[in-house]
């Protein structure tokens, strides 16, 4: 017989050739690290076999979607969500392992990752906590077509040690990334029957995304990268409502 797995691994992918081998690499101390391959067209999947993921293709209209149906093909007793661009840090893997080995019943059931975010690779200010690491009796699934949300029984505990995220590489990157995502962004609130968009809401959400990276977040204190991040940010929220202010457009003349 195969020893049971205790902790499975679950890593959300599309198009992710050229960084898949670290975040598979570092999952190392899991038990079964399953590779949810979101019909990639690049090698993400042959790499990632390569460093010993098991690779299982999927189609999900939404990351909700694909991460309740990941969810369903795992054989461990917990499941740890990671996504492409992120790394466990070893301080964290020891972390997760020891709590997996040793839990008790009474002892939390869900526990919160700190996740340190890198911007065109420099750290930025501060951190934040991510529901990542669930016991599979506790977990209930994801809900939300894009910004999605676990929901789950029993208590949630904190775990000490670095999820590294390398977002926004580079500027090209970023701008196709927010060309894509800002489609859905404008038609979730389209469907949510959002108010009419005018130049002052605009204006508005603009300065908005602007302030709270600059200011909320503390991009000030990464100098230059923080000013383009937090610019940047104001520039995504202006796309996404000039696409919706487009659809809702569209849809008046169509009426």
């Amino acid at each position: 017989m195969s020893p049971k797995k205790l902790l499975s691994a679950i890593i959300i992918a599309k198009n992710e050739s050229l960084r898949i081998s670290t975040c598979v690499d570092a999952l190392s101390f899991c038990d079964e690290i399953l590779v949810a391959d979101n019909g990639s067209t690049d090698e993400t999947a042959s790499v990632a076999r390569a460093h010993g993921g098991l690779v299982i293709t999927f189609h999900a209209q939404d990351f909700a979607e694909l991460r309740n149906d990941a969810a369903k093909r795992v054989k461990g007793d917990w499941i740890l969500y990671v996504d492409a661009d992120e790394v466990i840090g070893e301080t964290l893997a020891r972390a997760i392992r020891h709590l997996v080995d040793s839990w008790q019943p009474g002892a939390p059931t869900s526990y919160r990752l700190e996740r340190i975010n890198y911007y065109l690779g420099q750290r930025w200010p501060g951190s934040e906590r991510m529901l990542r690491l669930f016991k599979c009796t506790a977990f209930k699934g994801w809900e939300g077509e894009l910004h999605e949300t676990a929901r789950t029984t029993g208590h949630v505990g904190d775990l000490t040690g670095e999820l590294r995220h390398d977002t926004h590489r580079n500027l090209e990157e970023m701008v196709e990334k927010t060309n894509e995502w800002s489609e859905t962004e404008a038609e979730l609130r389209l469907a949510a029957h959002h108010p009419r968009i005018s130049w002052w809401r605009l204006l508005r959400v603009t300065l908005t995304g602007f302030w709270n990276s600059f200011v909320g977040q503390g991009g000030w204190r990464a100098g230059t990268v923080g000013w383009i991040e937090s610019i940047y940010q104001g520039f995504s929220l202006f796309i996404t409502y000039a696409k919706l202010w487009e659809l809702q457009s569209q849809k008046n003349s169509k009426s």
